[in-house]
């Protein structure tokens, strides 16, 4: 089992940062897939950003260029920097890690933290 804690969200202005972190504490050995997702109210949970193992990204189209994810191994952590945000980036930011498929379970969730983009 594999328990994840995010920290850092908060209230901003448009405009501002901040840093999100996610820790894991357990069996997080052999995580090759971690990510963040978002959900907002009344819409659907979508992914903000995703780095593999190996060092690949990917980012949701709406924050291209604006969100940074990287990894701390040494701290099991997981970080999303947000820049220039936007009252539409208001939503509960939710981390996942994953394991290769062979594990069960092999797909963790953290509880949200709330991030608010006041305009």
């Amino acid at each position: 089992q594999v328990d994840l804690v995010e920290s850092g969200g908060g209230l901003v202005q448009a405009g501002g940062s901040l840093k999100l972190s996610c820790t894991a504490s357990g069996s997080s050995s052999r995580i090759n897939f971690m990510a963040w997702f978002r959900q907002a109210p009344g819409n659907q949970r979508e992914l903000v950003a995703s780095l593999t193992s190996g060092g690949s990204t990917n980012y949701g189209d709406s924050v291209k260029g604006r969100f940074t994810i990287s990894r701390d191994n040494a701290k099991n952590t997981v970080y999303l920097q947000m820049n220039s945000l936007k009252p539409e980036d208001t939503a509960v930011y939710i981390c996942n890690f994953r394991k290769p498929t062979y594990y069960y379970p092999n797909d963790f969730w953290g509880q949200g933290t709330q991030v608010t983009v006041s305009s």
